[in-house]
């Protein structure tokens, strides 16, 4: 199966041989060492909402306001639409778009909730949805697999097929399919990259890999998500007081198993291929593990990038003010910018 990879690659073969053999034997032959399932419980994990990131944020933070939910009646809300079924399992996508029909179509925007690959849920982002269509964008939350479900990289399967959900119902949604938007926060924000790192490489396609239907980005915005696992910026893997996030997300430690960590990182496929990518970042450092290598790199092939970076703000900016705003500004900014709208 390897093959199939090399045949269809769009990066070059020699900037990460090692990676691509280990990561389709670890998809496609299982010879590896077994991955471990302790993670998957099979129970919802409600660790992180965004209530309790307030709670916790406002003991070093005091003034800041979580962000309530924006309702008007210049944006339609659609909920609880199923995108695709897996197995008995439907997953679903919520849709936030201008209710009035314009001549232009619309760029879509896809939003990724954060919560460590395990947590979390898709009405985490229904403020910056809501506020997003308010200014003519039609956002979609998609749910998707976690940790406590299944591991790598089903998460990335199920996105991919949110992305051809959209490009087939472009018309219901007035979308233009060349201005699909990728956007996350933290482990969501690490997703919308490899969304775009990774877009019609069958090894990263799922079982629809032979689909007509596209699965490239055509833009990135990257709130707070690493790079690369296994950069020395990354605080992910150090399982010595509690198993990482991302250690229950590949079912493998960090330890013995670097080469499978470098290939579940978007450091490790940026390329020509890379669509325009925005950073907004907190004053977390390592929530943006890899991002100036990442950044040298998108300059090698003159890939428009922006970074914006707010000073002393906590990891979970892009829900509270005085963040919020500033956010949306930076995020229209950008797309306007880079889709010429």
């Amino acid at each position: 199966m390897a093959s199939i990879f090399w045949e269809h690659a769009v990066i070059p073969i020699k900037k990460i041989q090692v990676v691509a053999i280990y990561i389709a034997c670890f998809l496609f032959t299982g010879k590896l060492t077994a991955q471990s399932t302790i993670g998957i419980t099979g129970r919802r994990d409600t660790s992180y909402t965004n209530y309790s990131a307030y709670q916790s944020t406002r003991k070093t933070h005091p003034a800041i306001k979580l962000v309530a939910e924006i309702k008007t009646a210049a944006v339609t809300e659609e909920k609880n639409i199923t995108y695709t079924a897996i197995a008995n399992r439907n997953l679903l996508i919520d849709a936030f778009y201008p209710k009035i029909k314009s001549n232009h179509k619309n760029t879509a925007i896809i939003i990724i909730h954060g919560g460590g690959w395990r947590s979390g849920n898709r009405t985490q982002h229904y403020p910056l949805a809501q506020k997003l269509a308010q200014l003519g964008y039609a956002c979609f939350t998609p749910q998707y697999r976690l940790s406590t479900e299944v591991l790598f990289p089903a998460a990335v399967y199920d996105l991919k097929e949110a992305v051809r959900w959209i490009r087939k119902n472009a018309v219901a949604y007035n979308i233009d399919t060349s201005r699909i938007v990728a956007m996350g926060f933290s482990a969501g924000g690490e997703l919308a990259v490899f969304m775009g790192v990774t877009g019609n490489m069958p090894l990263f396609e799922g079982t629809n890999a032979s689909s007509a239907i596209a699965t490239n980005i055509n833009a990135v915005v990257d709130m707070d998500g690493i790079l690369s696992f296994v950069h020395p910026e990354s605080g992910e893997g150090d399982d010595s007081k509690r198993t990482s996030a991302a250690t229950y997300w590949f079912g493998y430690p960090r330890k013995d198993h670097e080469k499978i960590w470098e290939a579940a990182s978007s450091l490790s496929y940026v390329g020509s291929s890379t669509p325009p990518t925005l950073f907004i970042n907190s004053s977390v450092d390592r929530m943006h593990a890899g991002r100036e290598d990442y950044i040298k790199a998108l300059q090698q092939y003159h890939i428009y990038t922006e970074v914006h970076s707010f000073e002393d703000a906590p990891h979970a900016f892009c829900l509270f003010d005085p963040w919020f705003e500033p956010t949306v500004k930076y995020i229209d900014g950008f797309l306007k910018k880079v889709f010429s709208r």
